[in-house]
């Protein structure tokens, strides 16, 4: 934690809706002027797509059908350690890109499936934002968690995660259930020892829970709603949060912990802004007294 040049990390598996929660987090800084740098966890996958399926396949002729994104060895997780903590004594740091499509690839003028180069980030900067599968992460060689000063875990029940994912990559990426089966699978084991573990790290966590019947993520036909979801806001550090004012700005709340409110999910968005806009202008204002 760095109270001159802060980062906010948000983590969650693939699927799970951060970016949702990194765009709540640009209105925020549009609206109160915040100039922040942005890192993806995806620049820092240690493999290119062509690259990471070779590997894959080696793996799988050792007997290792698990090798994932999610684990260690298919990142670069001691160089994203090092750029947290690189931007938190000096406020500088460099990343890059990973291109995931041919929109994308007409952007940078790399091919879908690669990385650009490394490049500095943009200079003064008020914070670092990093959105990805990482973002508090500890192993027995790094600990990245340490370095965040705000750090949010997205985390929807396992069966509506499954669904959201099964619906993207088939309409977005065109794989087929079959293939993004196979997917959750071999990812399983890295899922529970890297991925779950960090939602004890985290600051605050949004759990989206659905209200209707997904038993069967596999036969769903669409993606509960907002409308059809409830979700369970859980404070690491409940000291401070004035509940009371929540529940006057968001009906139909209620407290299921004392350190957990559950709101409707059609009331997220409002509910994220009313939660993280005074967390990121603390600590906007203890780097500004820093200064």
């Amino acid at each position: 934690m760095s109270a001159k040049y802060p980062i906010i990390s948000v983590t969650g598996s693939s699927g799970a809706g951060t970016t949702s929660v990194k765009r709540t987090f640009e209105q925020i800084f549009r609206r109160e002027r915040i100039y922040a740098a942005y890192i993806e966890g995806d620049a820092f996958h240690r493999y290119n797509r062509d690259e990471m399926a070779a590997v894959m396949a080696e793996e799988e002729l050792k007997g290792n059908r698990h090798f994932s994104h999610f684990g260690a060895d298919a990142n670069l997780l001691e160089e994203l350690e090092a750029v947290f903590r690189t931007y938190s004594e000096t406020g500088t740091a460099k990343t890059r890109h990973y291109v995931h499509d041919d929109e994308e690839a007409a952007h940078y003028g790399c091919p879908p499936g690669t990385f650009t180069d490394w490049e500095a980030l943009p200079e003064k900067s008020d914070l670092l934002f990093y959105e990805g599968l990482h973002g508090a992460v500890k192993t027995g060689k790094v600990n990245i968690s340490q370095y965040p000063d705000l750090k949010i875990g997205v985390v929807p029940v396992i069966n509506l995660e499954w669904i959201q994912k099964i619906h993207r990559d088939c309409s977005a990426r065109g794989y087929t259930t079959e293939e993004v089966m196979d997917t959750m699978l071999r990812r399983m084991p890295d899922y529970v020892h890297y991925i779950c573990p960090q939602f004890t790290e985290t600051d605050i966590n949004f759990q989206r829970v659905p209200t209707v019947d997904t038993s069967n993520p596999f036969t769903a036909r669409w993606i509960p709603t907002a409308d059809e979801s409830m979700v369970i806001i859980r404070f690491a550090r409940p000291r401070g949060i004035d509940f009371p004012y929540l529940h006057s700005m968001i009906r139909d709340s209620f407290m299921s912990r004392a350190n957990s409110i559950v709101i409707p999910g059609n009331k997220l968005d409002l509910a994220m802004q009313l939660i993280l806009t005074p967390f990121v202008l603390q600590v906007v204002e203890r780097r500004r007294r820093a200064g």
